[in-house]
Parts: C-alpha cells; sequence; structure tokens
C-alpha cells in the first residue's frame, strides 16, 4: 500500500489559539444557569467511590471526588475539566487533519467546526462523561489515523489503553470497537485484524474495563436493567431518518456539507485510500446506534472525524473556484455556530434566550418523554435546585426540635437527592436518601422512617405507608422542569413497616 507524504506542519491558531479561546469562553459563561441536574448526581457519586454505577462506570466518580478534593464543588471549579477538555478535542481534530495529509487551511477548519459544532458546545459547558467520551474518541481517531498512515501497528497498544479508559468513562465506546473492526474487515488492511499487536491492545482494554464488569455480575448487571427501561419507558424513540436530521443538527446544518464532504473523501479519494477504513468506521458507528436505537447524541464523537476529514477535502478542492467554495464553507460553519451557540450554551439570560429562540422559531426540545416548560430540557434542568434545599430546609427548621435529629430527606430522583446533598448542609440539612439509580444502591443510611421529609409523591401513596402525612411546603420553580414546579414537600411520620422490607419494592432504575 503506497504510504501518504510527510506530516505538515501544524498551525498555531488550529493548536494552540482555538482550543485556549475555548477554555476561557467555557470559563467565563460557567454559571450558565445554574448546576445541571446531572452534575448533581455526579458529585454524589464522587461523595460514594466504586467501581460503578447503575447508570455508568467509575470515571466520572473519580473526576468529582478527585475536582472537589483539589478545586472545591463550586460551577468554576467542577467545569474545568470540560472546557479544557473542548480544548484538547479541537487541536485533536486539528492533529486528525493534519495526519489525513491536512495543511493550514485544513486543521483550522477541523478545530473551528469542532469549537462550534452546537453539540460540543452543549456537551462540554457541563460535568459529565460526554465531555470526556468525545475528546477519547478524538485521540482514538488519531492514533487509527496514525497507523494506517504509517504502518506501525504497535499503535494498537496505545489504542487498546485509551479503549480501556474510554470503557471505564462510558461502554458506548464500545460502537467505536465494533464500527472500526468493520472498517477494517470491508477497507482493509483485513491482515491487522489478526496481528498480535490489535488483540494485546483488545486485551489490555478488557483488562481495564473487567474491574467494572466485576461490580456489574456483583450487582446483578443494574446497567443492563436501566438501560432496558431508559429505552421502553423514557427515551423518545427516533426513525432512522429522524437519527440523520439530529445529527445535522448537531454538527451544525451549515456545517453539512464540510462532514459530507469528508466522508466522500474517506469512503472514494484515492489519496486518503489508505484510510478508507475510518470512513466505512463512521458508517457503521451510524447503523449500529440506529439498530441500537441509542439517543442521537451518541454519536457526537464521531463528529470529528467528519469535520477533520471535511477539512483535508475542502483544502483539496480541485479548480478555479476552489478558494470561493473554501471560503463559504468556513463562513458557513462559523454563522452557523453563532446563531445556533445561544441554543446549545446558556449564554443568554432567560427572558432573552426565549426571545430569540422564539424569533427563529425553534421550540423546546427534549430527548425524552417529558412535558416541557417554556425551556428545552437541558436548560430546564439547570433551575430550581437551590431553591429546592432551601424549601426543604424550610420544612425541617418547622419540625418540634425533638423531629430534626431523626428526620431524614427523600427524593424521588437523583437531582432533587443531589440538591440536597449539595446545597443542604449549608441549611442545616442531613444527606438525601433516594431510590433512583445509584442512590437506591447507596440504601437508606441511618433513616429509621418515623419523620420523613418526602419530596414529590401523592398524598394518597404517602398516607397508604405512613401512619400521618402533612403538607409542609409547596416548592415552585417556574424555569425548571414542569414535573419539578409546584411541587409538594411531605412530612410524614412514622412508617409502618421497616424501611429496610419497603427499600426494595421502590427501586428505580431509569
Amino acid at each position: 500500500m503506497t504510504r501518504p507524504g510527510a506530516l505538515h506542519e501544524r498551525d498555531r491558531i488550529a493548536f494552540v489559539a482555538l482550543p485556549v479561546a475555548l477554555f476561557v469562553l467555557h470559563i467565563v459563561t460557567a454559571k450558565g444557569y445554574g448546576y445541571f441536574r446531572d452534575e448533581l448526581y455526579y458529585l454524589a457519586c464522587g461523595r460514594h467511590l466504586d467501581l460503578g454505577y447503575v447508570d455508568h462506570p467509575p470515571w466520572i466518580g473519580l473526576v468529582a471526588a478527585g475536582v472537589r478534593t483539589l478545586l472545591g464543588e463550586s460551577l468554576y471549579a467542577i467545569r474545568a475539566l470540560p472546557a479544557l477538555a473542548h480544548g484538547l478535542t479541537a487541536a485533536l481534530a486539528a492533529e486528525l487533519a493534519r495526519t489525513l495529509g491536512g495543511r493550514r487551511f485544513a486543521q483550522r477548519t477541523a478545530a473551528v467546526a469542532t469549537t462550534l459544532a452546537p453539540i460540543y458546545l452543549s456537551l462540554f459547558s457541563v460535568l459529565s462523561m460526554n465531555a470526556f467520551d468525545v475528546a477519547i474518541w478524538a485521540a482514538e481517531f488519531v492514533v487509527v489515523a496514525r497507523i494506517l498512515r504509517s504502518g506501525n501497528e504497535r499503535g494498537w497498544i496505545l489504542f487498546g489503553l485509551l479503549a480501556g479508559i474510554g470503557l471505564e468513562n462510558k461502554i458506548s465506546v464500545l460502537f467505536l470497537g465494533f464500527g472500526l473492526a468493520l472498517g477494517l474487515a470491508v477497507a482493509g488492511p483485513r491482515v491487522m485484524l489478526v496481528r498480535r499487536s490489535i488483540w494485546i491492545g483488545a486485551g489490555l482494554a478488557l483488562a481495564i474495563f473487567v474491574p467494572h464488569l466485576a461490580w456489574q455480575q456483583i450487582h446483578g448487571w443494574p446497567t443492563l436493567e436501566f438501560m432496558a427501561n431508559a429505552r421502553n419507558l423514557k427515551n423518545l424513540p427516533l426513525s432512522p431518518l429522524g437519527f440523520l436530521g439530529e445529527q445535522v443538527l448537531h454538527a451544525g446544518p451549515l456545517a453539512l456539507p464540510v462532514w459530507l464532504a469528508g466522508l466522500a473523501l474517506l469512503l472514494a479519494s484515492a489519496r486518503c485510500r489508505p484510510f478508507r477504513a475510518l470512513g466505512w468506521t463512521w458508517l457503521a458507528v451510524l447503523l449500529l446506534l440506529i439498530l441500537a436505537r441509542g439517543k442521537a447524541y451518541y454519536f457526537a464523537p464521531a463528529h470529528v472525524l467528519g469535520f477533520a476529514a471535511g477539512g483535508v477535502a475542502l483544502e483539496a478542492w480541485p479548480g478555479r473556484g476552489a478558494r470561493v467554495v473554501r471560503g463559504v464553507a468556513l463562513a458557513g460553519i462559523l454563522a452557523g455556530g453563532v446563531l445556533a451557540a445561544p441554543l446549545a450554551k446558556p449564554l443568554l439570560p432567560v427572558e432573552a434566550y426565549v426571545r430569540y429562540a422564539a424569533a427563529i422559531r425553534i421550540e423546546p426540545s427534549s430527548g425524552e418523554r417529558q412535558r416541557l416548560g417554556r425551556l428545552p430540557q437541558f436548560f430546564a434542568d439547570m433551575h430550581g435546585w437551590p431553591e429546592l434545599a432551601r424549601s426543604v430546609a424550610g420544612v425541617w427548621a418547622s419540625l418540634p426540635p425533638e423531629d430534626r435529629p431523626r428526620a431524614c430527606v427523600f427524593g424521588q430522583n437523583y437531582g432533587e437527592a443531589g440538591a440536597i446533598d449539595l446545597f443542604g448542609p449549608g441549611f442545616g440539612l442531613p444527606g438525601a436518601i433516594s431510590a433512583h439509580n445509584s442512590y437506591f444502591l447507596w440504601g437508606p443510611g441511618d433513616c429509621t422512617g418515623e419523620v420523613v421529609i418526602v419530596i414529590g409523591d401523592d398524598r394518597e401513596t404517602l398516607e397508604s405507608l405512613f401512619e400521618s402525612v402533612e403538607l409542609g411546603a409547596t416548592h415552585v420553580c417556574a424555569d425548571c422542569m414542569p414535573y419539578e414546579n409546584e411541587l409538594p414537600i411531605w412530612v410524614a411520620r412514622r412508617l409502618e413497616r421497616p424501611i429496610s422490607t419497603l427499600w426494595p419494592e421502590i427501586k428505580s432504575f431509569i
């Protein structure tokens, strides 16, 4: 196989200026609308370190614990690493374009598209597995491209290391592994599939992932139960066309020509023949996610490859109008990214956002079966958490002094429980319990059921469990998710049976 020539020089704007500017942007806007629901949960996971959790592997818990120890739990602290990950991903996109043969324009285009893609502005703006997932996929794409470019198969060891770390962060890395195997089988070089180095890499990835698999087995494979419940009860199903449409929105509608050109380059260009397996990997991952009914954003990490290859395709565009084509494409990425940014990341005050979204006819959206207010779920889930803790604290303070030491707080979901755990100590509240996801595994603690402040639920259900139920307060939050607004906060007394026997019946893995 003919190998490409020497690598071109790295562009300082793509590798330094843009990543630094991107990090600064995320830090300056880090406060946004407040803590995101899932961030509260991940911070709680960091206080319960384990080899796994009901809905994700252990990596995010380790990150949260490390951030809390070194920087604290402020929004600036917990969102610094995702901001760094976005900057790193932009640089990796540029490096991927360079590895595919790109010069300065290709590298800059890849970095700019990765900077402004709406899905990336969203995923990298909060602490979650998704930020690290995208960065890890980008690094793996670079490693594979270097292997295909040079023929040096020792790179599969590094790929295995990255894959193992990626699996400890999010198991969707398996889609990349399967997609790559299919890509090599279709486009070659097929001989790599039987080389010792690739199997050593796979073994290394498995060895890193084994502790989490052992944890899953010990706990009865809770993630499989969670995934089945989420697919059947929570997530909105997407048709194949709907899934593809979401990809256009996620990458930026005006960036569509860029990554389509990149896909064509990988699949059909003689220039990129050594990298053809990457093009088939991209298609295989897309098909696997559609067949698996995955959420649309699960494909987000693959856009890095499309942006990098697209930059190379535009740079190599033939003919006298090539400069115009490149200029229009880059202008489209910039314009589309800027226009979509307030829809992807909380950059505007709420009222300004609502007016902006209405002006461009964007309706609130969610990937779940939930009723929405005037904000999309991603933004709504950043509202009301400190206020919820304050409302619960008011109910706790109204209890007779003899009841407070034995009172516990129960949240219906990990957002409510996480809010109490983060903000509650400032009000003197005890830690929260919940039967939702990993909170269920952490159990009821020392809660006896004598006095329970219950967030949400209805009187009839609680009266079937407790001797006495009274309304303590109603939490109002206009811009949070509707099911968190006008939320009753009950004071329930004297659970009629041991909480240990009730606990298994109220498990909620979803």
